[in-house]
C-alpha cells in the first residue's frame, strides 16, 4: 500500500514538473517526457502490470488537463508501460543500455501515435517535417534526461 502512495504521489510530481518546470526550460519547445521515462521505469523495474497502471493514471492525468479526446494519452501511456514491463526479465541494475533504448523506442512510438491520431486522420500530412522538428529531437531529448 505504501508503494502506491508513493507512486501516485511521483505521477502527479512528474506530472506537475513536465507541465510547469520543464516549459521553462524548453529548447526550441521541445520538453522532455518525463511521464513517458515514468511509465518506462515502472514497466522495467516492476513488470508489465506496475508499467500498464503507472501509464494509465499519467495518462488520464494528461487527458484530463490537455486532452482533446478523453482517453487518448492514458491508452498510449499504457501501451508503453505494458510493452516496457516484457523487458523486465532482461535487464539488470548495471546495464544502461535497456533503459536508454527503451526510452527511444517508446517515446518514437509515442510521437508516431500522436501523429497519426491526431494530425494524420485530419489530413495533416507532414510526416517528415514533424519527424525532424518534434519527434527526433523529442526523442533525444528524453533519453538524455533519462
Amino acid at each position: 500500500m505504501k508503494s502506491k502512495i508513493v507512486l501516485f504521489f511521483t505521477i502527479i510530481l512528474s506530472f506537475l514538473l513536465q507541465s510547469t518546470l520543464l516549459q521553462k526550460i524548453a529548447i526550441g519547445s521541445i520538453t522532455p517526457n518525463l511521464l513517458l521515462i515514468l511509465c518506462v521505469s515502472m514497466g522495467l523495474m516492476r513488470g508489465r502490470k506496475s508499467g500498464l497502471w503507472t501509464g494509465f493514471f499519467s495518462g488520464l492525468l494528461v487527458d484530463l488537463f490537455y486532452g482533446s479526446v478523453f482517453g487518448f494519452y492514458a491508452l498510449i501511456y499504457m501501451y508503453a508501460g505494458f510493452f516496457s514491463g516484457y523487458a523486465f526479465r532482461i535487464y539488470y541494475d548495471d546495464d544502461i543500455k535497456v533503459p536508454m533504448a527503451l526510452t527511444a523506442i517508446m517515446d518514437l512510438f509515442y510521437n508516431l501515435a500522436v501523429y497519426g491520431l491526431q494530425f494524420f486522420l485530419r489530413g495533416r500530412l507532414g510526416l517528415f517535417t514533424y519527424l525532424y522538428r518534434i519527434i527526433i529531437p523529442e526523442i533525444f531529448y528524453t533519453v538524455f534526461l533519462s
